[in-house]
């Protein structure tokens, strides 16, 4: 049975290239757009790792890891926080609200364009 990772991501094109790599190394992906969807996929395909946008509609990723945390069935799934935010302070933040780890990601030319 392959390991399962949800991507808690709202640029399709980011979530693709995520898909298109793990799926390559075996990994079945599942997907959530925005804060609200993610617990609840979380819960419905209980993930053995999620990798986690911080910047996502309907609530932040900060949000999404306080209520993982929150739900005893949830807090001990792995998260890896990849986020085109400043990494300084958020860094800090996710590793001490649970993240094992934080990536910094460029920011891609059509989310620059959106705000």
């Amino acid at each position: 049975m392959n390991k399962k990772i949800l991507i808690i991501e709202d640029d399709p094109d980011v979530r693709l290239g995520y898909h298109i790599r793990l799926k390559a190394n075996n990994y079945d992906t599942f997907f959530a757009a925005d804060a609200l969807v993610s617990i609840t996929e979380a819960r419905k395909h209980q993930p053995d790792l999620i990798i986690l946008d911080l910047g996502l509609p309907a609530g932040d990723g900060f949000v999404v890891m306080e209520r993982l945390k929150a739900n005893t069935h949830l807090a001990v799934i792995p998260i890896i926080v990849v986020s085109a935010r400043d990494h300084r302070g958020n860094k800090d933040r996710a590793l001490k609200a649970g993240a094992k780890a934080f990536l910094q990601k460029e920011p891609n030319v059509s989310t620059q364009q959106r705000t």
